[in-house]
């Protein structure tokens, strides 16, 4: 900073943009409620359908977050204004003073162009003379003058890198970066650069004092998304991967990593994941050249000519933590899936490229794998982001027009094979032949087959794996609906893709038991029609607020039946459908449910038709379960028991949202689940009924044959309804609670029976008395 702009700088326009920004901040804050309490959450709270569901619920939400991030972002911008203002002003007192006091020594200042100088304030012929004999006062203002104002260039200086840095987080829209002051801003970009630069090191040069010092500083900024662009635009997409490389590969790295701190490895690649994925979702242009780049050296060997591991293998494994920008997950899968069709031939044969050998580093640290798949890791970060989860699948693969396409099926049942299109769904669930990996006990890994469950999880649920859904995630999209379609079609043409993967099933089963009212609308067996009466009715009987999966009654009662074989995935759906089952009693004996909303007066018929669907479901579960358990008693029937018992923790931990009457409060069974002290509501009472029974048969001592299991499960399944028509008639005093609840037992119990007539083909209610 110049001498003259500090001494005579007039702060009264800096001021003004203080005072501005502090005002703009209080209005951001009362939109910001504002927005909150009446867009968001009467969003929540409204009745949604058709286009509306689909676009202006997601959109007021997202509306919602652009006022708290433009609030976030006003509030971080005025606090560093005037951090800096109030420094330039105490630099500037300095700096006046200082100059007053130098004049009562004869000393005067002259600033110019790129610097100042001190002399005598004494006429030029005697200036010589006393500047000699003030040698010593002049050179003490002189660094005192120039400590000021290095003090006052660094204050501006760094207010203007991190402000430059919040504006180029996001090109449009708002950032929702947020510090408590200037200076914690600017450490977090000198800590960022400081750290790209020990990264950068040769990794035989990089100590473990240098690990240290970056396994700390990313742990602790990994959430920062200024430090997150920072240090990977400074550190660049090569050295990013060829860091993590150098340090996992004792062959190129220091061999002293590896017997210090091979513990820790795992820590690192965590935050380094994170702090990568954090920085892409900034849209600055130096972040935009960092993701194109990392998307062309993918298919490329690390070090060229020398070979090395390919930049798809390094990076997948860091991309198995954090939240990764979806359109450079899209692009990045698009390339990826490009890369192997070229190394397998189309996926005719097994991609040899992928497999780990001597020569190739273990490139993961997190888990047993040893991380030489890329899609192993790519996919587990597909399924921290939904949409791009949703967009990689509905992909194509391959096409039927392709002149090497080596897939050929029958696809029009004339026992003629013929080539076909597939998408990258039906390739990696379908055909892929996954790299075999075993673990130090020689058990066989199948991590990637693993990951790919948790990708089509977030792909066909619209939330990351391993969440329910709240009120903000969106109804389910044409496209999630068409993934889910071509899930239930491929699981039922041959149900030994998902018995022989058996841990996939857990994921499965939360996919389907979030598509519970498009399941149930398919086991009606009426035509969808628009124009039918009879299909208008099934519509309202089972309200699906966005995009109906269209599935076939066959196919819904092998993908139950299979999914009755694994406890955790019978579990998921079984306490969906109960809950289900009991909000729909909720719903649709409700006096106040508006007319267009309306099936029929006849309370008794609608109580019927829901306890026989929600019957049949949990036949047609049991079935599963009880091939699984076998003829023998023994104690794996307790294995659905606690699977039963654990779901109680997840739901009544994650769901407590109040959602009014409408399709919103029943388009998926997690949504409002629990809802207070969970006492007096339809759905909390059919949950604690269901898991009190399941705790108690967990921790019986008597064993069980699948059998028995079965049966048990009918008389369950009988009685919870008839707890949860009961709570709702007596609610609403629409139907005799008594008439009800008898109704809607046998209507339970004949269902449950019929899920085994249906299953081997036989008409329903062909089979009336226990097997």
């Amino acid at each position: 900073m110049e001498l003259d702009t500090l001494r005579d700088a007039d702060f009264k326009l800096l001021d003004d943009a203080v005072k501005d920004w502090s005002t703009l901040v209080k209005n951001l804050e009362t939109l910001k409620k504002d927005a909150e309490d009446n867009l968001h959450k009467g969003a929540n709270k409204a009745d949604w359908a058709g286009v509306n569901a689909k676009v202006s619920k997601e959109f007021i939400g997202k509306t919602a977050g652009e006022f708290a991030d433009a609030h976030t972002q006003a509030t971080t911008i005025h606090k560093i204004l005037n951090d800096t203002v109030g420094e330039l002003k105490g630099y500037h007192r300095q700096l006046v003073e200082a100059i007053d006091g130098g004049r009562k020594k004869s000393l005067k200042v002259i600033g110019y162009e790129g610097g100042f100088t001190v002399t005598t304030d004494v006429p030029p012929e005697a200036r010589h003379t006393m500047d000699q004999d003030s040698q010593s006062d002049i050179t003490a203002l002189r660094d005192r003058i120039q400590g000021i104002l290095n003090k006052a260039t660094e204050s501006d200086d760094s207010a203007r890198t991190v402000l430059q840095a919040i504006a180029d987080q996001s090109r449009m829209g708002f950032s929702d970066s947020s510090y408590r002051d200037r200076d914690s801003a600017a450490e977090a970009i000198k800590q960022a650069d400081e750290l790209a630069a020990l990264a950068k090191k040769n990794p035989d040069d990089l100590t473990v004092k240098d690990f240290d010092r970056i396994n700390a500083g990313l742990k602790k900024y990994a959430g920062d998304e200024l430090f997150a662009e920072r240090f990977a635009t400074t550190l660049g997409p090569k050295k990013a991967l060829e860091f993590w490389t150098g340090v996992t590969d004792p062959q190129r790295g220091n061999w002293e990593l590896g017997r210090e701190r091979l513990d820790q490895f795992d820590d690192l690649q965590r935050s380094l994941g994170m702090t990568l994925a954090n920085a892409t979702q900034s849209d600055s242009t130096a972040m935009a050249d960092w993701k194109r780049t990392m998307i062309d050296i993918g298919d490329k060997p690390l070090y060229g000519n020398r070979g090395g591991p390919m930049g798809f293998q390094v990076m997948g494994n860091l991309m198995r933590t954090g939240d990764y920008d979806d359109r450079f997950l899209t692009d990045y899968g698009t390339k990826l899936m490009a890369t192997e069709r070229k190394l397998t031939g189309n996926g005719e044969h097994r991609n040899l490229a992928w497999l780990n050998s001597v020569m190739t580093p273990r490139l993961n640290r997190i888990g047993e794998d040893s991380g030489a798949d890329p899609l192993t890791g790519y996919l587990k970060g597909l399924s921290n982001s939904p949409d791009a989860a949703t967009d990689f699948f509905n992909q194509r693969f391959i096409s039927k027009d392709d002149p090497d396409n080596p897939f050929e099926r029958d696809t029009d049942g004339n026992g003629k094979n013929g080539k076909v299109s597939l998408s990258n769904f039906q390739y990696l669930f379908e055909e892929r032949e996954w790299p075999k990996e075993s673990n130090l006990k020689g058990d066989d890994l199948h991590t990637g087959q693993n990951n790919l469950a948790l990708a089509l999880e977030a792909a066909t649920t619209g939330h990351p794996a391993g969440e329910l859904p709240t009120a903000d995630t969106p109804p389910h999209n044409a496209e999630q609906a068409k993934l889910m379609e071509s899930l239930v079609a491929s699981i039922a043409d041959n149900p030994e893709r998902l018995t022989e993967n058996g841990y996939m099933s857990d994921s499965i089963g939360q996919i389907t038991s979030e598509y519970l009212p498009d399941l149930n609308r398919a086991m009606s067996d009426e035509e969808r029609d628009p124009e039918s009466e009879d299909w208008k009715d099934i519509e309202k009987l089972y309200p699906v607020a966005g995009e109906e999966a269209k599935l076939s009654h066959t196919d819904v009662s092998k993908l139950l039946f299979t999914l009755g074989r694994n406890p955790e995935a019978y579990a998921a759906v079984e306490v969906g459908q109960k809950l289900y089952m009991g909000k729909l009693m909720d719903y649709h004996l409700n006096p106040d449910l508006p007319p267009d909303c309306r099936v029929s007066d006849n309370y008794q018929l609608l109580v019927e038709q829901i306890a026989g669907r929600s019957g049949e479901v949990s036949g047609t579960l049991g079935l599963g379960a009880q091939d699984f358990i076998g003829d023998k008693a023994s104690d794996k029937d307790k294995e659905f028991e606690h699977a039963i018992a654990q779901r109680k923790n997840l739901v009544s931990g994650t769901v407590g949202t109040v959602v009014g009457v409408g399709t919103s409060f029943i388009a998926t069974p997690w949504v409002g689940a629990v809802v207070g002290s969970g006492a007096g509501t339809v759905t909390s009472v059919v949950l604690e009924e269901l898991f009190e029974d399941a705790e108690g048969k967990a921790k019986q001592d008597a064993q069980t044959t699948g059998g028995k299991y079965w049966q048990e499960g009918l008389l369950r399944g009988k009685d919870i309804t008839q707890l949860a028509v009961r709570e709702a008639a007596e609610k609403y005093q629409t139907i005799d609670a008594g008439d009800a609840s008898s109704a809607a037992g046998e209507a339970s119990r004949q269902g449950y029976i019929n899920a085994r007539a249906i299953l081997e083909g036989q008409a329903p209610g062909s089979i009336t008395e226990f097997s």
